[in-house]
């Protein structure tokens, strides 16, 4: 059985919150989480993040019962939904002139015999608990991280670097997407925690650790509540979701 809680809130700065997730109730077929934390002006970014969110969640509930059940047919199964929901981002944007440049990163968690298939777009983030230990699933496709991979800087830079906001890789953008998409196992008593980068820029992976590993319903408003506390720069998400 899987257990899941979120928690969302605009921060202390943004006028607006631009992020939007999704999470399944613990009787649906399909147990699907996802994020997305959109960008661009006027309320553009609001758009992009509601859309892809919807777009994806409707493509992979439509098609799921024909898809067979195998890793590499569940993980195309993914990838085609965040490659729609890519293009209805970029049509929309396309339609309307305050649209134009609106993107949106976008997570996808769908859990299925003890395993959970990942989209993965942008620099929001899923992070994986098991027993003691906390690891990040997702490599943020921002230019900081492309630094610290080719070892210009170091993680320890990264995270107080000027332009880490700055994304390579986003949905909505282009005809064409990425994504990264990826198979993880997910056994009894692990937890996912997955959130948009308003909360990872000010909350450190060890108190992400410490929240989750108690009550769940607890840890998202905590967690929301420290990343106020350290400044509240961006809108805050986090989707917390366990197998009990």
């Amino acid at each position: 059985m899987i257990k899941a809680y979120a928690k969302s809130d605009k921060g202390k700065v943004r006028e607006m919150n631009q992020d939007y997730y999704y999470i399944s109730n613990s009787i649906d077929e399909v147990q699907l989480y996802l994020l997305a934390d959109g960008m661009g002006g006027y309320n553009g970014g609001e758009i992009a993040s509601k859309l892809a969110v919807q777009s994806a969640k409707s493509y992979i509930e439509d098609n799921f019962k024909e898809t067979k059940k195998d890793k590499e047919s569940i993980i195309k199964l993914i990838e085609s939904s965040m490659e729609y929901a890519n293009l209805v981002v970029y049509e929309k944007a396309k339609e309307n002139q305050d649209l134009q440049g609106m993107g949106t990163t976008l997570e996808i968690a769908l859990i299925y015999n003890n395993k959970v298939y990942i989209g993965h777009i942008g620099d929001s983030r899923i992070y994986r608990v098991r027993k003691e230990y906390i690891r990040k699933l997702t490599q943020d496709h921002s230019y900081v991280q492309k630094l610290v991979k080719e070892g210009t800087i170091t993680k320890e830079q990264a995270d107080h670097h000027p332009q880490k906001n700055m994304l390579m890789k986003a949905l909505g953008c282009n005809v064409f997407i990425e994504p990264d998409v990826m198979v993880k196992g997910f056994l009894k008593d692990d937890i996912l925690i997955m959130c948009s980068d308003g909360l990872s820029n000010l909350v450190g992976q060890e108190v992400l650790y410490q929240k989750a590993s108690k009550d769940l319903e607890q840890a998202t408003k905590d967690l929301v509540a420290i990343a106020n506390e350290n400044g509240g720069y961006d809108n805050i998400t986090v989707v917390i979701i366990k197998n009990i």
